[in-house]
């Protein structure tokens, strides 16, 4: 056999896998950082609106919402981030007027959020929400639903119009 012959039949050394290394770097990391970093990002998002007041301008303002610069539509999130604006400002009915699902979602995620991190960083046993398939398409109908009822174009549905 030659020398050519042989370096096309021997099996060549792979690279590790990816996934492999991602599997060691977690084994190694510490389990209080990830809900640390849910939280650092959750807290960065807070920060972004706080500084950028979304109650303060229309759709054309910064950050605004392609689908209603363009058609004047609300689409399903419109309305999130200055709903969390005024829960932040502890102005619930305002949050509830500019995104209702989201405000009724709010507590739930926090909950959640709160179980799975003290589970993790401190070995707390909290009950678990679970959620199904079921519900998830649940709150996707109400979801889209509110969507196109917040877009008709009599009272009361107006209301909701942001």
């Amino acid at each position: 056999m030659t020398e050519a012959h042989a370096h096309y039949t021997d099996s060549p050394v792979l690279p590790p896998h990816p996934v492999g290394r991602f599997a060691r770097l977690r084994a190694r990391t510490p389990a209080w950082l990830a809900p640390l970093a849910v939280l650092g990002c959750v807290g960065a998002a807070l920060g972004y609106t706080a500084w950028a007041n979304p109650a303060a301008g229309g759709a054309d303002a910064m950050p605004t919402c392609l689908i209603k610069l363009t058609t004047g539509l609300d689409c399903p999130g419109c309305g999130g981030t200055r709903a969390a604006w005024y829960l932040m400002q502890g102005d619930i009915p305002a949050a509830a007027r500019h995104h209702l699902l989201f405000v009724f979602a709010v507590p739930f995620v926090l909950y959640m959020y709160v179980a799975w991190a003290g589970k993790v960083a401190f070995g707390w046993r909290l009950p678990q929400i679970r959620i199904g398939p079921a519900v998830v398409g649940i709150f996707l109908g109400a979801w889209g639903l509110f969507m196109v009822m917040r877009n008709l174009p009599w009272e009361p549905f107006t209301y909701f119009y942001v």
